[in-house]
This record gives C-alpha cells, sequence and structure tokens, in this order.
C-alpha cells in the first residue's frame, strides 16, 4: 500500500454564497464514491483539502478497481463512480440512467520490474511487452530483450508476469495500448478492464502489483507511475509511435494529450495510448469521474458539482505534485461547460 495516502478520504463541498451563478448544496452532505485505484491518490488529497475549505460536505471514497466503480454506479450504491477505461456503450446502456464521464487529471501506466544485478532504466518495446504477457518472451536474456538494451546484463532467469486481479482501469490503459501495437496480444487477450490473461500472477489493485513485484525476483507488472514513484520501484522506458523510448512523465503525458485536447469527442470518452508525436510517452489516458446526469439526490449532485469545479480549476495544481500531468486547458473549458447538464434542482 502507498504509505502518502489514507485508506479513506473525506471532503467537505459547497460553493461560497457570493458566487451565484453556482448551485447551492446543502448543510452536512455526505457523499459516497468508490472505482480506480488509479486516481486514488489525487482524490485522497483533494477530498481532504476541499473539506478543509468547505467543512458542511463529505466525500467518501473507495479504492476498489474501475470495474467495481462501474458497477457500484450501476447498482445505485454509491453516488459516483471512477474509471480509467472510459464505460462501453453496453455499460452506458446498462445504467439505470444517462452517465456521464468527467477527466480528472492525466496518468501513466508503467512497466516495472524487479530484476537483480541489472542497472539503469530498460528499455521496452510495445511489441515486447505484448510478447512477455503472452508467454512468447520467457526469460530476461531473450534476445528481443538484449536488443533493446545492449548494454545490460540480462540474466538467464524466468520471467515472473505480474497482472491486475481484479477489473482494472489500469489495465485496460495497459492493454488498450498492447492491442494497437500487437495483432497477436489483440487477438487473443483484446481490451477491457479484465481480461483472460495467458501467464502470470495476479495482483489485487495497484498496490497489488507493485507489491508482488517488489517481492519478486525477476518480475516484471505495469502499475500506475506514483505507485512506481512512492515504492522506489524501477520502471522503464517505453517505444513511442514515433520510434523514440519515451519515460513517463508529467510532460511526456502532457504530449500524449495534444492530439486528444484538440479532437476531444462531446462524450469526452478517448483512447490517447500509443499517441503521436517524438516527445508523447504511450501508455497514458485520462482517468474519469462518473455522474449520473440526473440523479435523484439533487442536493448530492450539487455537492459534486461544486467539487468538480473546484478541481477542474483550483485542484490541478495537486496534479504535478504527485506525478500526475494537468488537464489541457481546452479539455477544462469543455468540462467545465459540460458541467451544465449535471442536474442539481
Amino acid at each position: 500500500m502507498v504509505s502518502a495516502v489514507l485508506a479513506t478520504a473525506a471532503c467537505g463541498g459547497g460553493a461560497p454564497a457570493s458566487d451565484q451563478s453556482t448551485p447551492q448544496a446543502g448543510a452536512g452532505v455526505q457523499i459516497n464514491g468508490a472505482g480506480a485505484t488509479f486516481p486514488y491518490p489525487i482524490y485522497s488529497k483533494w477530498f481532504a483539502e476541499y473539506n478543509a475549505l468547505h467543512p458542511d460536505v463529505r466525500i467518501n471514497y473507495q479504492s476498489i478497481g474501475s470495474g467495481g466503480g462501474i458497477r457500484q454506479l450501476t447498482n445505485r450504491t454509491v453516488f459516483f463512480g471512477a474509471t480509467d477505461g472510459p464505460m462501453t456503450d453496453d455499460q452506458l446502456k446498462a445504467a439505470p440512467s444517462p452517465v456521464l464521464h468527467f477527466p480528472t487529471v492525466l496518468g501513466a501506466v508503467v512497466p516495472i520490474y524487479n530484476v537483480p544485478g541489472v542497472q539503469g532504466d530498460l528499455q521496452f518495446s510495445g511489441a515486447v511487452l505484448a510478447d512477455i504477457y503472452l508467454g512468447k518472451i520467457q526469460k530476461w536474456n531473450d534476445p528481443a530483450l538484449v536488443k533493446l538494451n545492449p548494454s545490460a546484463k540480462l540474466p538467464a532467469t524466468d520471467i515472473t508476469v505480474v497482472h491486475r486481479s481484479d477489473g482494472s482501469g489500469t489495465t485496460f490503459i495497459f492493454v488498450d495500448f498492447l492491442s494497437k501495437v500487437s495483432p497477436a496480444f489483440k487477438d487473443k487477450v483484446g481490451v477491457a478492464t479484465s481480461v483472460n490473461w495467458p501467464v502470470g500472477v495476479g495482483g489485487k489493485g495497484n498496490e497489488g502489483v507493485s507489491g508482488l513485484v517488489t517481492q519478486t525476483p525477476a518480475s516484471i507488472g505495469y502499475v500506475e507511475l506514483i505507485y512506481a514513484r512512492q515504492t522506489n520501484t524501477a520502471y522503464g522506458a517505453v517505444q513511442n509511435a514515433a520510434g523514440a523510448f519515451v519515460k513517463a512523465s508529467n510532460e511526456s503525458v502532457t504530449a500524449a494529450a495534444a492530439e486528444a485536447a484538440a479532437n476531444m469527442p462531446a462524450d469526452f470518452r478517448v483512447s490517447i495510448t500509443n499517441a503521436p508525436g517524438a516527445n508523447a510517452y504511450p501508455i497514458a489516458s485520462f482517468t474519469w469521474m462518473l455522474l449520473f446526469e440526473n440523479a435523484d439526490d439533487k442536493v448530492q449532485s450539487a455537492a459534486m458539482f461544486n467539487f468538480l469545479k473546484w478541481a477542474l480549476t483550483d485542484g490541478q495544481k495537486a496534479a504535478t505534485e504527485l506525478g500526475y500531468a494537468a488537464l489541457p486547458p481546452a479539455v477544462v473549458t469543455l468540462e467545465q461547460a459540460a458541467l451544465a447538464r449535471v442536474k442539481v434542482s
């Protein structure tokens, strides 16, 4: 578990009395949400900071994975969900009423590894990562890995493959990228928040995958960037669509979002994996909060409206501190307009 975040988070909300254009949330509002582990650190920080500013509303969030967040929202057991993989058309149809997607920050999924004796960063292509997760590449000194890392002393040991065991937006982002660069991976595994892995062992949450890799020599896994940074786990550079090997950073994730920001669909459901551009990190994604357009509880709707207005503006300042990339200004402008669709009365 990442020590820098709490097991639960609470926040308060409500617009200042002087803001006549913002719906008012009533006093003493408590809101429950659940979903992705990918944005959990930033959501925890946001909810706590917002609570300090507006103690009349508390927001509780359970980090259970994107699949669980979508299910709980659909079943109305939480007021809002969170996901790193946008809901599919079938999932939207299964929801009891229309669901809106609101991108909150940008993040990156990175290949983490624990290879004793290896110094420095390893480089991976999408094709090599796909073949590792298909079970085609089984040893660290496989010629394909040696070719990408000629100066590394890769051992002749078996690779222990680690993946998510739960429905996960982190998985969605990772397999979305691998399916774009490997037809074999797309055919055998495909793209979803939960897939049938040909090989490997599963860990629950980004925390579980990070923990397994840290504890298992000669292993490889995939996690959100912040989990690699906060656990000091080695993570590699990945070859992008322009052929450059790029490590995940705020700048390289922002570069990946540049084209999407200029061509954002109205519902904000967009993939930015394998984005064009020499500086773009190829396994990057928005992460979304999910709200019913016309929820029964308008007090909670007003509170979430106010919170999102804050998160899209002042809240973005905390994103880079935690290893996320802030939303492009053009996307923020589009979302502020889309917030009008949330019925608050």
